[in-house]
């Protein structure tokens, strides 16, 4: 077992199984079919992202470096919280931006149910990406501490 520690953006506790991204996660393009048309497995629509396309995100410890794409980004995320459609938790190797930061401030402070929450760990260190493999076991604590297993 491996761990990281990293700064907590939404706090909560989860275990969940990861899908890992070595580029940055486009929040539209990705949950676009979740939002739109109802997917709720949260099947990533990014093509321009092979480690991610086609993959079912709800319910993963989602690793990524950083989000990318339009301003839309946070609403994205927030969305995606509210529908139940949300990563397990999303843990980033970098600083969290703004946009998705806000998204995910906004869905932990406004939706009161636990099927919306999404623990949120950023400033990781590269190193989670390149130890992490999909289908590991992930879990987040309260502190923002990442066991890998």
């Amino acid at each position: 077992m491996k761990t990281f520690k990293g700064r907590v953006v939404a706090p909560g506790t989860v275990s969940a199984e990861a899908l890992v991204s070595h580029g940055g996660l486009n929040t539209l393009a990705s949950f676009q079919k979740a939002l739109q048309f109802g997917d709720k497995k949260a099947t990533s629509g990014d093509q321009n992202n092979p480690d991610l396309y086609g993959k079912q995100m709800a319910g993963k410890a989602l690793c990524l470096p950083q989000t990318i794409g339009s301003t839309t980004g946070g609403l994205v995320l927030y969305c995606a919280c509210s529908m139940g459609r949300q990563p397990a938790c999303m843990l980033f190797s970098k600083p969290i931006d703004s946009l998705a930061g806000a998204g995910v401030i906004l869905a932990d402070v406004w939706l009161e149910a636990d099927s919306a929450r999404m623990p949120v760990i950023d400033s990781l260190g590269e190193e989670i990406l390149d130890y992490v493999k999909d289908g590991m076991t992930i879990t987040v604590k309260e502190d923002g501490v990442v066991e890998v297993a």
